[in-house]
């Protein structure tokens, strides 16, 4: 039985009997539609119906794009759709998760590395707001992963940090604020992400903490986040061997895992609300089980809602086969469906439908970059760029003392880094230093002496535009090396002023251990850029502590 009444949905009994009824009415293909969450492939209107009306999905997420798109999107989703949808988006870091051209407040590291959780509550606002401009009505967030693991190339900067308690405040003000907002959270990615180095959409990762140390840690963290009220759990493609019975089953994933969903998240931890797999295109998912057994296999171990797909239609046909051959019990669909429609009314959105409002009006756009938001982007970025180390006292760059300066773009977004070049170069040149951007050598060029760099540059000042990023086996830097050296490694710092900030992976000191200054900002957008140019130049102080290790461990990395 699923208690309607308790943590998390509070139904009041006119929202049961719409639960119950809507239950009852439903046929079991539309059972089966609720448990799906596609990925929007397009706005097209003939493909949209197919999803709402014909496969009658329960939910769906499209990609960021212009906030007026993307809700007239959704806004024809929702008409079509004899049951309200579902309509997710990765708010992680703000509005622009939904709408490009909304607000960006921060990757949660730097939120972190300002030591005020109450940025936390902001970005889960924003989120929401943002988020509901568009229609948007379910945040796939916060991250609540705990990064560990320097190596790991997926929690990185999407994390607040290495500590636990850090992790759980800034979840909890999230959580409290997009949900008093009206958008679900989905607190990820259980049981866990930030042990292993490598990256779910390429291989089942592994939580290796022994059982009570999960407990103390991750555990800790969703037992906080689930009395707090979230309305959803994200399981992640993630084993976690010590909870597990038999030897067999010890590198299962997660989202196919009875143990870690039912007697876990459920029965330990007392979960009550929606339990939605992470994207199941994923290999780590997909590798683990034959697809024609995983997709009902989810279900039945304690997933409610399936999220993308290979191919839906594969996948709708898939769930029914194992509906017909038993994996899959009526009952089993009931209490899943169960849930799905209880966040929905938790959310209003059956009244909200009723009055044509699940949608809102174009008008209700003006929010996206609102100046409270802008606001609190700003500050984010000033209380968060940490420098970690000025060892050589680097600090503050003027103009009168190094006016050249060679500017090393690391990072392999050009369009990216054509855009912090753009921000950054300006900034520079106002402030009176003649720039210069490095350029690869030839072979022309690969032969400068130490005098022939030092007559031309007073300073060099490396910009790392390295972000986490899905499907990547590491976050490291790629150097440009030519007939066999490492042209631009910081090989000069014993010769110029070297200054190193990373606009992303903050653990590049690995890899750079012998620069001397080393400036963590953990995201690139343009309060960032702004507040980093005016930190380096002593216009305004550094702020931020750092919320992981940026020396890796690495006693050389302190000098």
């Amino acid at each position: 039985m699923v208690d309607l009444k308790g943590n998390p949905f509070y139904l009041k009994d006119e929202q049961i009997a719409w639960v119950n009824l809507t239950l009852e009415n439903l046929t079991l293909d539309e059972k089966v539609g609720q448990l799906f969450c596609p990925i929007g492939m397009s706005t097209d209107e003939k493909a949209l119906f197919d999803l709402a009306a014909n496969k009658k999905v329960g939910g769906l997420l499209f990609r960021p794009g212009k906030g007026e798109e993307v809700q007239q999107a959704h806004r024809y989703l929702q008409q079509q759709a004899k049951v309200p949808m579902l309509i997710a988006a990765n708010l992680e870091a703000g509005g622009t998760g939904s709408a490009i051209d909304g607000t960006r407040i921060g990757n949660p590291m730097l939120l972190a590395a300002g030591q005020d959780a109450e940025f936390g509550h902001h970005l889960g606002e924003v989120c929401a707001k943002e988020g509901s401009a568009v229609g948007v009505n379910w945040a796939f967030a916060p991250v609540v992963d705990i990064d560990y693991n320097f190596h790991n190339p997926i929690t990185n900067v999407r994390t607040y940090g290495s500590d636990p308690e850090t992790v759980l405040n800034y979840a909890k003000g999230f959580v409290e604020a997009v949900q008093q907002n009206g958008v679900a959270a989905s607190i990820k990615h259980f049981p866990g992400d930030g042990i292993d180095f490598r990256d779910q959409h390429l291989v089942t990762t592994v939580n290796t903490l022994p059982l009570e140390e999960w407990r103390s840690t991750y555990g800790k963290v969703y037992s906080g986040l689930i009395e707090a009220g979230s309305l959803s759990v994200m399981i992640g493609h993630i084993a976690l061997p010590a909870v597990q019975k038999s030897e067999e089953d010890a590198f299962l994933p997660a989202t196919l895992s009875p143990v870690i969903m039912q007697e876990l998240l459920r029965e330990e931890l007392g979960f009550n609300g929606v339990i939605t797999s992470d994207a199941t295109p994923m290999v780590g998912f997909c590798a683990a089980m034959e697809r024609r057994l995983a997709v009902p296999t989810a279900i039945a171990a304690g997933c409610d809602i399936f999220l993308f797909n290979k191919d839906l239609e594969e996948d709708i046909r898939f769930m029914k086969e194992g509906i017909a051959n038993g994996i899959l019990t009526p009952e089993r669909i009931d209490e899943a469906v169960t849930r799905i429609l209880a966040m929905k009314a938790a959310l209003k959105l059956p009244e909200k439908q009723a009055d044509a409002l699940l949608v809102p009006a174009k008008e209700e756009l003006a929010v996206l970059q609102a100046e409270q938001h802008v606001q609190w982007a700003t500050e984010a970025a000033d209380k968060g760029i940490t420098l970690v180390k000025d060892t050589a006292g680097n600090l503050p760059l003027r103009p009168d003392a190094t006016p050249r300066l060679l500017l090393q773009l690391l990072g392999p977004y050009e369009e990216s880094n054509t855009q912090i070049f753009s921000k950054v170069l300006p900034l520079l040149e106002k402030e009176g230093f003649q720039v210069t951007l490095y350029q690869p050598e030839d072979f022309t060029t690969g032969f400068e002496s130490v005098s022939q760099f030092r007559s031309k540059y007073d300073a060099v000042l490396y910009l790392a535009n390295v972000e986490n990023r899905s499907n990547a086996t590491t976050t490291r830097i790629n150097w440009y090396t030519f007939f066999g050296l490492g042209n631009n490694i910081p090989w000069f710092v014993d010769e110029v002023p070297t200054i190193f900030a990373s606009l992303g992976n903050p653990y590049h000191l690995m890899d750079v251990p012998m620069v001397k200054t080393y400036i963590n900002a953990y995201d690139n957008h343009e309060a960032v850029i702004e507040a980093f140019v005016a930190k380096l130049i002593g216009k305004s102080d550094f702020k931020g502590e750092s919320p992981i290790d940026p020396y890796c461990g690495l006693a050389d990395a302190r000098r």
